[in-house]
């Protein structure tokens, strides 16, 4: 495997001094790395994404692996199809890429709690990212699996790793806790031995850097374009005077790394797209690079908008900017996959949410006198449906409230199946409703992802506390766990020949339901969703992802060739939350959306 790895000539680190630069198998060596998610593209693209990556002069990747992706339920580890890391390891390493791995435990990465498991939420009292005993136990049960299989990948025993990073950016987290940091060193080192090339990543201030690093193991920061490069190199510097201790097999002197050069920025929903000039990122990208030093460039993703692209393109089409970038590095010919265009297809409505629990909550409900959240049921994404009956009568309009910011995230809220309105978390904590005594109040409570950034990762889901009615506090409860992901992709609404979905035996009017439709022509594609109210989608059982049209930027979801199938119909399925009318339509084109640019995404 060595043999397929980029060595840079001592000419090509620009005459750096010996004792500035890394070594490779006794040259000198420089990295230009860029970010890839494998947990964020499918299995039947890998090959594909990291082969344009190669052609774009880069010789080094650098991969997350997401713990909550490979254990979303504590002791089931998931290591195969889509989550096989060891196959994405083996496609890079074909390809000649090295690899720099980031397995965390936290990663941040715009992804669902920085990859640490809803699961550990199950002790209230526990402290995230801390030598909290709980915590470390869970960690290191985790390490002793991933880093076991992670052991033959480094580069020392034939593989492709040439570094690995120890957590991610702690000097941003508020507990700055040494005894975690050095129970993380020693796990990495007892599981991949003492030669392995161990670093941080931090930001670019003494705080974080202070926080975030430890003996033992390499500082590097992050920053982008809006950053003086010397003053930044100076800090890393000072807190990196000497390199790495020993000569550890293939580095062995200090030099600039910046493991997270920001390309462009991440995307909230109801925001302008974000973006980052690209002469800006080509120019200090040469500035770096001429000065010797390593560079990963980053991509990434109120809520994060699905994509997580980061100013770069969803299909993994090359950019202006990827061009830009690799004029900076070397020649390379542009390389895009052929998109489709089909029209619209039209969608029927299956029926409202609140009249399919039988078929989306097979087990039946849980009850409970009080509101539980996601966690203590043990249902850690999705939906959850809360109902309950109303105390009195209330035939004028009354504030259902949530106190103390209670909704997480978004609940949509009926009355004996008629839709009242929407709860939203920070945004919408009190609406009015009417209604008798006896009737049935529903809520449907949307997880809209854990916060995977800063002090409040330990983000509970669901109903977090009593909703109260007027002056009565809601009691006693029926709570449905909706397994959406699992019936979809089980067959459900189509399974059985039924290309049609009947008719509701009532009018339903607005509100969370569910619709179906296929598509016959198969091909990559974008879809357009028509309407604008949010909901969620999916392709042959395949969830695309999150819309919401209104809110944007994102007004379009990539459709992968490989979900469509070229001879039998494509079942769609849609959740649409608060819509109203018998049947939807979406569009299927063959470029993106995106709200603010008059349409069409240049």
């Amino acid at each position: 495997s060595k043999n397929l790895n980029t060595v840079t000539t001592t000419s090509d680190v620009l005459n750096r001094s010996g004792s500035d630069c890394f070594l490779k198998d006794g040259k000198p060596f420089q990295y230009i790395s860029g970010s890839i998610h494998y947990s964020r593209v499918p299995r039947s693209y890998w090959k594909d994404r990291l082969t344009k990556m190669y052609m774009s002069g880069l010789n080094a990747i650098q991969v997350y692996i997401p713990w909550n992706f490979h254990e979303s339920e504590q002791g089931v580890f998931e290591f195969e199809g889509e989550k096989d890391v060891e196959y994405f390891l083996n496609l890079a390493n074909q390809t000649g890429l090295l690899v720099i791995l980031r397995p965390g435990p936290y990663i941040c990465a715009e992804w669902e709690m920085g990859g640490l498991p809803a699961w550990l939420l199950h002790n209230p009292n526990i402290i995230l990212r801390s030598a909290d005993s709980d915590y470390l136990q869970a960690v290191s049960d985790w390490m002793a699996v991933l880093l076991t299989k992670m052991r033959p990948w480094l580069y020392q025993n034939g593989g492709n790793i040439i570094s690995v990073q120890v957590e991610n950016e702690y000097g941003s987290y508020f507990a700055c806790d040494y005894n975690y940091l050095r129970h993380l060193r020693t796990l990495f080192r007892f599981f991949l031995g003492e030669d392995v090339f161990l670093f941080t990543t931090d930001g670019n201030t003494d705080k974080e850097l202070i926080c975030g690093t430890l003996e033992g193991l390499y500082a590097t920061i992050d920053f982008g374009t809006d950053t003086n490069i010397t003053t930044a190199f100076k800090r890393q510097r000072r807190f990196e005077p000497k390199g790495p201790p020993g000569e550890i097999y293939m580095w062995v002197c200090v030099l600039q790394v910046n493991s997270e050069f920001y390309t462009g920025w991440l995307d909230h929903w109801g925001d302008k797209h974000a973006s980052v000039e690209t002469q800006k990122v080509s120019r200090m990208l040469e500035d770096m690079l001429s000065m010797g030093a390593s560079v990963n460039m980053w991509v990434k993703v109120l809520t994060i908008v699905f994509s997580a692209d980061l100013d770069s393109r969803f299909p993994g089409d090359p950019t202006d900017k990827l061009l830009a970038i690799r004029d900076v590095i070397k020649n390379v010919r542009r390389t895009s996959s052929p998109k489709f265009s089909y029209g619209f297809v039209t969608l029927k409505k299956v029926g409202n949410v609140s009249g399919l629990l039988d078929t989306l909550c097979p087990q039946g409900p849980v009850q409970s006198h009080h509101p539980l959240t996601f966690e203590e049921i043990k249902h850690y994404y999705g939906f959850m449906l809360y109902r309950t009956l109303l105390p009195r009568n209330i035939p004028d309009p009354t504030p259902l409230i949530s106190p103390m910011n209670g909704i997480h995230d978004r609940a949509y809220v009926s009355v004996n199946g008629v839709y009242q309105g929407v709860l939203e978390r920070d945004v919408t904590l009190v609406m009015n409703v009417t209604g008798r005594q006896g009737d049935q109040l529903d809520i449907l409570v949307e997880n809209m992802g854990r916060v995977n950034f800063g002090n409040k990762i330990n983000d509970y889901k669901g109903l977090l506390g009593n909703l109260i009615l007027g002056n009565d506090v809601l009691t006693d409860w029926l709570i449905f766990p909706l397994d959406l992901d699992a019936v979809i992709s089980g067959g459900w609404p189509q399974a059985g020949g039924i290309n049609v979905p009947p008719k509701p035996k009532t009018k339903e009017g607005r509100g969370p339901a569910v619709y179906s439709g296929i598509l016959k022509t198969p091909g990559v594609a974008w879809e357009h969703l028509s309407q604008n109210s949010p909901g969620q989608v999916w392709i042959n059982g395949v969830n695309l992802g999150r819309y919401w049209p209104k809110r944007g930027p994102q007004q379009t979801l990539y459709v992968p060739g490989t979900l469509l199938s070229p001879s039998l119909p494509n079942n769609i399925t849609m959740l649409e939350l608060e819509s109203e009318p018998d049947h939807l339509r979406v569009l299927f084109m063959d470029r993106p959306q995106s709200k603010g640019n008059k349409g069409i995404e240049k």
